[in-house]
């Protein structure tokens, strides 16, 4: 049976979550207001996608579209009654909306937390279901009371950003079995799934989701999930087989240089544990900038207060040893801090803007 636990109290029915919205906080206020339109039988729901490469929208998404997706997951993961589900991101946007789905299609139990860098620090108990963003996974590791609760949990599920290769390493090293996500606000959460291990991340893809590529070779996608009409990304992939394939990167983030195609993320995943060496624990990103002769000219962009020309001299001559000749950033620059989206994802043609 479906039950929402918060602060020590079960809500079931629509008319539990009729509570004063000033006696609750902003994230358990979205998660009340939509677990009672859901339980009402509400048919559509209007969802702000994440803004991560353009301007934020607001879209409906229908009842049944969620219902296709939570069915999805639940086949893939062989999810019951009997699963118990932990929601620590915030309801407000899709990711968080979805495992409250979750548990009303599955119909069973969810805790609801504050969403927060440790969720699981003041959490006894253990979940067979949880999503977490990268951050999330990162702080619960570095925690050692979090970090026995988070090899607990049977399936664990990471979205809202790629995870770095040092995460990806620590995961494996702890023996934790997650899940890197992919998906979009438009196909309600994820429709792939990668077991994250020691190589390359391989998608699979969800059952009833029918998918292939453009021209570009971006990925299309059609399900029960997206709703009727087929969706077109500006996500580059290169298929591994009918039910798989590997994520290169966003179309509309490939640098053209000297007529060599780079895709930034799959070049940002190369060189991070290059880049964590001279500037610890600094994000950065790849983009490209115009350049006369070559068209565009690969720049790699550090997240920091103080410009150090010398670390950057020696990293630059190390990645030249270590990448392709188009593939070595021309220079590297500096900014105090990156620009984000409202759910926390960098917002690079905004950074980018900024220089």
């Amino acid at each position: 049976m479906f039950r929402l636990h918060f602060e020590n109290q079960a809500y079931s029915k629509a008319e539990d979550f009729e509570v004063n919205p000033r006696d609750l906080p902003e994230y358990a206020q979205a998660a009340f207001s939509f677990c009672k339109s859901w339980l009402e039988g509400e048919k559509t729901f209007t969802q702000s996608t994440s803004g991560s490469t353009g301007t934020p929208k607001q879209i409906p998404i229908s009842r049944d579209q969620m219902m296709a997706s939570a069915q999805g997951t639940g086949s893939f993961f062989k999810t019951d009654p009997n699963s118990k589900l932990l929601c620590c991101l915030n309801p407000a946007y899709i990711a968080g909306k979805m495992m409250l789905v979750r548990a009303m299609v599955w119909n069973c139990e969810i805790h609801l937390v504050e969403p927060s860098s440790d969720p699981l620090s003041k959490i006894d108990e253990g979940f067979d279901f949880v999503a977490m963003v990268p951050l999330q996974v990162q702080a619960s590791m570095e925690d050692q009371t979090s970090l026995p609760k988070l090899k607990s949990i049977h399936h664990l599920i990471i979205g809202g950003a790629p995870i770095s290769a040092k995460l990806k390493v620590k995961l494996v090293e702890n023996g934790i079995e997650a899940w890197q996500t992919f998906g979009m606000t438009e196909t309600v959460s994820h429709i792939a799934l990668a077991p994250i291990q020691a190589d390359e991340l391989i998608y699979q893809i969800l059952p009833g989701v029918q998918f292939g590529q453009d021209q570009r070779g971006a990925l299309w996608i059609k399900s029960q999930m997206s709703g009727p009409d087929p969706i077109q990304t500006n996500d580059l992939i290169e298929l591994r087989s009918e039910t798989s394939f590997v994520w290169l990167g966003r179309a509309d983030f490939v640098i053209n240089s000297g007529g060599i195609k780079i895709h930034p993320e799959f070049l940002e995943a190369k060189i991070e544990s290059h880049v964590q060496r001279f500037f610890s624990d600094s994000r950065f990103f790849i983009f490209g900038e115009k350049d006369e002769k070559l068209g565009e000219k690969v720049i790699l962009l550090i997240e920091s207060s103080t410009l150090d020309e010398k670390k950057a001299g020696e990293l630059l001559t190390e990645l030249k040893h270590q990448l392709g000749k188009y593939e070595v950033p021309r220079k590297i620059s500096f900014i105090p801090s990156f620009q984000m989206t409202p759910n926390g994802k960098i917002n690079r043609k905004k950074t980018i803007s900024n220089l």
